[in-house]
Parts: C-alpha cells; sequence; structure tokens
C-alpha cells in the first residue's frame, strides 16, 4: 500500500477499542476464575481433583464451541453480528454465574461465557486486521491483547478488592471457615457478576460499527466497502485496497463459502502452523500460572492475601508487557519477537523448577514467574492472533483462523483440566521443566518454519504464501 494515504486516525482507532472489548471481556472472563477459585470451592464444596479441574474448566468447553461456530458461520455472516451476539453471550453468563445455586448451574453459565470467549477471541483480532492499513496492523491487531491484559488486570483487582471486604476471614481460614464466611457466600458471586457492566457496554457499542471490509468485498458489497474505506483513508485507498481485495478473489469466491478449500495443499500447511502455534501457547504453561496461581503462591509460602496481591501483580505485569509488543511488533518483526522470548521462557522455566526442587523460597518463585509472565505477554499472547489474521487467504480467513481458535482452546482445556493430576504425579519441579522443554521444542520450530508478515498486506501475503 501507498505510504502516502492520509487516514482517519480517530475513526481508525475507535473501531478498533470497540471490536477490542471482545478482547477485554475475554481476559475478564478467562482469569476472574483464579481469584475466585478459593471461594466458590468451599461453597459448592468441590474436593474431588476431577471436579477442580472441571469447575477450572468449564468454559473452556463452551470456548470450543464458540470457535467452531465461527469455523461455520463466520465466512458467512460477517464478523460484526458475530460479536453483538458474543457481547449477550458474555452478559447473560454474568448474570447466570453470580446468581448460580448449584454447581451444575455454575458451570453451565461458565460455558456459556465460554462460548462468548471462544467467539470474541477469534473474531475480534480478525475484525481489526481487516480494517486495518498493513503499516499499522501489527500495533492495532495487538491492541486486542492490551485490553485482554487489561482484562485480566481489572478481574485480578476485582477478586482481590472483593476479597478483602470479608474482614472477618482470617489468612489461615480452613476449607469450612471459607464456605461459611461472606466470601464464600457472597464474594465470589461479586467477582463474576462485575463483568455485566463492561459486557453490555460492547454489546451496545458493536451496532454501531462497521462490517469488515474485506468480508463486503468478498461477498459482493462493494458500495458499503467503499464507503467504509473511504472514511479509513479517502478515495484513492478505497479504490485501491477495494482493486487489492478483489485481486486474491476469484469470480467463484464472491459471496462463497467453501471449506473444502482448507484442506488444499497450501492452505494446509499454513493450517498447521496456525494450529502448532495455537498449542504451543498453550502448552507454554502459562494458563497454569493464570488459573493456578493462587495454588503456586500457596505452594511457594504465601498466605491468602499476600497470595490475592501476587495474582494482582501478574495481572499487571502483562499489562505493562502489551506495550513493549506494542512499540516493536511492527519494528522488529512476529518471528524475530517469539525467538528471543521462547529462549528466555525457556530458561526461566528452567530456574522456577529449581526454585521448587532446591525449596528456595517463595520470592524466587514470584520474581521468576513474573519475569516469565512478561516474556509470554510480549510474544506468544499477542502475536498468535497478529499471525493467525495474516497468513490465511481472504476467500476462507474467518474459517481458517477459526480452525486456529478451536486448537487454541483444545490446548487451553487439556492443559487446564489435566494439571491438578499432572501437578499431582510430577510435582511441581517437574511440571515446570516440562513447560521449558515444550517451550525449547517451539523455539526451534519456529525457528525453522516460520515466515515474517510484519509490513505487508494482507493480500500481497496470501501471494508470497501461494495459498
Amino acid at each position: 500500500m501507498n505510504p502516502t494515504y492520509t487516514y482517519n486516525q480517530t475513526y481508525i482507532w475507535l473501531i478498533s477499542l470497540t471490536a477490542a472489548l471482545g478482547g477485554f471481556l475475554f481476559g475478564y472472563d478467562w482469569v476472574v476464575i483464579g481469584g475466585a477459585k478459593p471461594f466458590y470451592e468451599p461453597y459448592f464444596n468441590i474436593t474431588s481433583v476431577e471436579d477442580q479441574g472441571w469447575g477450572t474448566s468449564s468454559a473452556l468447553v463452551g470456548c470450543m464451541a464458540g470457535a467452531a461456530l465461527c469455523i461455520l458461520i463466520s465466512d458467512r455472516l460477517g464478523r460484526k453480528r458475530l460479536l453483538i451476539f458474543s457481547g449477550f453471550l458474555f452478559s447473560l453468563s454474568a448474570i447466570g454465574t453470580a446468581l448460580a445455586d448449584t454447581f451444575w448451574a455454575f458451570n453451565f453459565y461458565r460455558i456459556v461465557g465460554g462460548v462468548a470467549m471462544g467467539i470474541a477471541l477469534n473474531l475480534s483480532p480478525l475484525y481489526i486486521s481487516e480494517l486495518a492499513p498493513a503499516d499499522k496492523r501489527g500495533r492495532l491487531v495487538t491492541i486486542n491483547q492490551l485490553l485482554i491484559m487489561f482484562g485480566v488486570l481489572l478481574a485480578q483487582v476485582a477478586n482481590w478488592q472483593i476479597s478483602l471486604l470479608d474482614t472477618q476471614l482470617s489468612d489461615q481460614a480452613g476449607f469450612e471457615e471459607i464456605a461459611q464466611s461472606w466470601n464464600g457466600q457472597v464474594g465470589w458471586r461479586w467477582m463474576f457478576g462485575a463483568e455485566l457492566i463492561p459486557a453490555a457496554l460492547f454489546f451496545v457499542l458493536m451496532f454501531f460499527v462497521p462490517e469488515s471490509t474485506r468480508w463486503l468485498v468478498k461477498n459482493n458489497q462493494i458500495e458499503k466497502a467503499r464507503k467504509i474505506l473511504t472514511k479509513i483513508g479517502g478515495a484513492d485507498y478505497a479504490e485501491d485496497s477495494i482493486r487489492e481485495t478483489q485481486s486474491t478473489l476469484s469470480e467463484g469466491d464472491l459471496g462463497q463459502v467453501n471449506l473444502k478449500e482448507l484442506f488444499g495443499k497450501n492452505v494446509l500447511y499454513l493450517l498447521g502452523i496456525g494450529i502448532f502455534l495455537a498449542f504451543l501457547q498453550q502448552w507454554s504453561g502459562i494458563n497454569v500460572v493464570i488459573y493456578y496461581a493462587a495454588d503456586i503462591f500457596q505452594a511457594a509460602g504465601f498466605n491468602l492475601k499476600q497470595m490475592m496481591l501476587n495474582i494482582v501483580v501478574v495481572g499487571g505485569v502483562m499489562v505493562l508487557s502489551v506495550f513493549v509488543t506494542l512499540a516493536t511488533v511492527d519494528r522488529f518483526g512476529r518471528k524475530t519477537l517469539l525467538l528471543v522470548c521462547l529462549s528466555a521462557m525457556t530458561l526461566l522455566y528452567a530456574g522456577i523448577g529449581y526454585s521448587f526442587y532446591a525449596d528456595l523460597g517463595g520470592s524466587m518463585v514470584v520474581v521468576l514467574v513474573l519475569a516469565n509472565v512478561m516474556f509470554y505477554s510480549i510474544s506468544l499472547a499477542p502475536l498468535l492472533w497478529v499471525i493467525l489474521s495474516e497468513i490465511f487467504p481472504t476467500r476462507v480467513r474467518g474459517a481458517a483462523i477459526s480452525v486456529g481458535a478451536l486448537a487454541h482452546w483444545v490446548g487451553n482445556f487439556t492443559l487446564t483440566y489435566y494439571f491438578p493430576a499432572i501437578k499431582e504425579n510430577l510435582g511441581w519441579a517437574n511440571n515446570f521443566w516440562l513447560y521449558g522443554a515444550i517451550c525449547l521444542v517451539g523455539l526451534i520450530v519456529i525457528w525453522k518454519i516460520l515466515p515474517e508478515t510484519k509490513g505487508k498486506s494482507l493480500e500481497q501475503l496470501e501471494k508470497e504464501l501461494g495459498a
């Protein structure tokens, strides 16, 4: 694209921020479970490893369903309508989970929220990438990750502050005492219910943003796309963008979605890259830190209040780290950031494992965990979605990204559900050494196969990658 276009920065940022509210809600829903876990488990009298794993991971079943739904209909219905639907589901889940009186109802509404998470995490970055100018795409898609991290941080702060309202609960309280406390009866409900405000806001605001221009061109709605693109970058930008998008589509592609194209040789190769990155992002182990932070810090010797504060600090590091990505992703590229950060994570996991093995104490564990969270938040967390939004051809982009998102949720579920059993069998030290080995394998594979995508239009990438 010609760099002399004059972009309507305000309009682009407003669209991107509105769509990224889906990421914010995903971030909140993703981690609120971690801070609520010490309180809802006593309320529902959850004592078995199986029920602990199910309570933490049930939403991920919904996430897989949401991703599968996007595979089938995101290229048919467009991005906007499904994002509006996810806003409704987020709202319903917040209310239902907060009011749940049985473990069955709790998990049902967590699954409803999971469907919303699966849609939002899939389509928010895709929507932004399809509207963003090429030289700003990495930064704008990363805004979605920034809002995810703000959602993470807000959930952790909300959990922490709500837990502090229970002044009668001692740091050494046992299971039964927690179950009968205000936090055990009411506090955890507010942790989930607080999500209703941003969820309702996202639902309303999504009615006021345009549909993806590339989706409109693909579905032969050229005039609608032209009006939006003209508002983004002027008449010349609109004509050039439409012409470039049309150049990657055959006449038969217009208005059509052929899922069989996902199994074409070149698309299948790119899908393999996307699926590998999705599993790597999850199996790198950082979700164990998010979902089971309370258990990790408790094992490192911290009491209840210290544990809740440490969880907030983790969220703060995640937010600050994304600013590093914003400053570097369009300068140094996606592949370089991944290689540097995966190298660091491999070494840090070795250190965390050794800290537990040698019983070096809580402070050492906190420092190494925070450093690991920082490198993850700079690289794997945002760049998976940047890369997925870039490497697939326009004609099947929605469905292909949805396959990557489905792989992401399968990886997330398997890691989260089986972690309690894995930890019991391997112990903390071996568990973290395992994640270090996974990061090392990821480092080698990315070095060998991942193409660099920075600074190129989606259509240019489509031609270069032969898809």
